[in-house]
């Protein structure tokens, strides 16, 4: 009842005008780069860092989430009328969206996109609402030895899951850590990493380096390749879901709500998973199983569904433990940092009008995506026809006058393409660029809890691996080191017997 208590109140701050003028604008730009391809939710969450600094964080917070929401509404359309995924989690949407437009449906793929979207993401939310306080209330129990295994599994499962190999995701988590320790130690007083420099001695903005790896990198990166875009296609009038395919949908949405919330919940979440798992779900529970691959609607509303849940999902983790397990989690987690605010279980009772009113926010918004997507789909399939040197070009601007305003420095703007650089090297040897922001706000919090562990247990190590949690939790840390690539092998062998 507590929770339905602070949802009221939290409804109370997100229908403040100020705050519906922010959920506005978060979902009609996130929508936009949802459906653009190549600007996911992570880039403009990162681009805007600098715009709300110093601003109110509940406003600021509220259209983070609207992006977020909004670029998983508009990930569907660039799948279904372009054949090219906006964001990883609309993937598998394009397998069967993009031959329903082909065949002349495009009306009725976006229809079930929009309506699986609200519903999976409104069901989201509500676990979102009750299952968030009960993990803050079990992470209060956590001690500095837990906190420390607890990042340490987070740093693992992180690179595991977001790099095609452990060792590249590794890689660019410690690439992060080393950014993390740059500036004066709090504990010694001693300068580290700060090459002589006076302007590294407070150490190196997050903003500076979420704007660096994400906008100037991936800028970077889509000019050096190239390539014609796909053919759009046309929605031409729009038609609304006949009776069988809300007949063939209804189930999908609920089925793929149920598989993408809780695998997105996970520290080894994200939104790719839970759209495969219900696809592959949907094709063996089909009663038309032969339309797979030519355009079944159920291949639209399940994978879009479980998108939507598990972006809700990931929300849970970040809140409640402060760990990110998605590129965009991990920016929001910048954000936090930004304005001192630290998510975990202490934020609830210490920030309790920014939490619920995020909460409730999410209900309001995934009104205002329905009421958008539905009914001018047309109109945001025109979006696709920007030119893209215009579109990265306004993106270099933009980074560039965001990062000058922090400080009004020079020198952050030089580091800013400096760290650009450096993420569109990574790009193109296939190293993933969301650990080294994870490591960066991370890594400090995990040498202090790592200090903290020690100075109790009066320097004995042991105190990591006799504390039952800690133990188990660095065990799942082993555990998601080793099983990607055992998993990958037995892969590779079990198709090489087969061929």
């Amino acid at each position: 009842m507590d929770s339905l208590r602070l949802l009221v109140d939290g409804f109370g701050v997100a229908l403040e005008p100020a705050n519906l003028l922010w959920a506005f604008a978060g979902v009609l730009l996130g929508t936009a780069v949802g459906i653009l391809p190549g600007i996911g939710p992570a880039l403009t969450v990162a681009l805007l860092l600098p715009v709300t600094y110093g601003r109110d964080p509940v406003g600021a917070f509220i259209m983070f989430a609207g992006i977020y929401y909004g670029a998983m509404y508009g990930g569907s359309t660039t799948s279904i009328l372009m054949n090219t995924p906006g964001e990883s989690g609309s993937i598998i949407t394009a397998l069967e969206g993009n031959k329903m437009a082909r065949a002349g449906r495009a009306s009725a793929a976006l229809a079930t996109a929009a309506i699986g979207s609200f519903v999976a993401g409104t069901i989201g939310t509500v676990m979102l609402t009750f299952a968030a306080p009960m993990l803050a209330n079990l992470a209060l129990t956590f001690g500095p030895a837990e906190y420390f295994a607890l990042i340490v599994l987070g740093f693992t499962t992180i690179s595991s899951v977001l790099g095609n190999t452990p060792a590249r995701g590794l890689v660019s988590l410690f690439f992060g850590l080393t950014l993390g320790l740059v500036g004066i130690d709090l504990q010694t007083g001693q300068a580290r990493y700060t090459l002589g420099l006076p302007q590294l001695l407070d150490g190196i903005h997050v903003v500076v380096v979420a704007v660096g790896l994400f906008a100037v990198g991936e800028t970077l990166f889509v000019a050096s390749r190239p390539r014609a875009r796909e053919q759009v296609t046309q929605v031409r009038g729009w038609t609304w879901m006949s009776r069988e395919d809300w007949a063939r949908s209804w189930k999908p949405w609920l089925r793929g709500t149920a598989i993408g919330f809780p695998i997105g919940a996970l520290p080894t979440g994200g939104a790719e998973i839970p759209t495969f798992l219900s696809y592959a779900l949907e094709r063996r529970l089909s009663s038309k199983p032969e339309e797979f691959g030519h355009g079944a609607i159920e291949g639209v509303a399940g994978p879009e569904a479980a998108n939507n849940a598990a972006a809700a999902g990931v929300l849970v983790p970040l809140l409640t433990l402060g760990l990110p397990t998605s590129s965009t989690a991990a920016i929001m987690l910048a954000a936090f940092q930004q304005f001192n605010l630290q998510p975990g279980p202490l934020i609830f009772t210490q920030n309790p009008e920014l939490v619920w009113g995020l909460i409730a926010s999410l209900y309001v918004g995934n009104v205002m995506l329905l009421l958008l997507n539905l009914p001018l789909a047309p109109w945001w399939a025109r979006l696709l026809r920007i030119p893209a040197p215009l579109l990265y070009g306004g993106i270099l601007v933009f980074a560039t006058l965001g990062t000058y305003s922090l400080k009004n420095s020079a020198f952050d703007v030089g580091l800013m393409y400096l760290i650009g650089m450096v993420g569109f090297v990574m790009r193109r040897v296939d190293i993933p660029v969301a650990p080294a922001i994870i490591g960066m706000i991370l890594g400090p919090m995990a040498e202090q809890q790592f200090r903290r562990a020690l100075a109790i247990s009066q320097g004995d190590p042991s105190v990591f691996f006799t504390r039952p949690i800690s133990a188990s939790l660095l065990s799942l840390a082993l555990f998601a080191i080793l099983a990607v690539p055992v998993v990958r092998a037995y892969q590779t062998r079990k198709a090489r017997y087969r061929t």
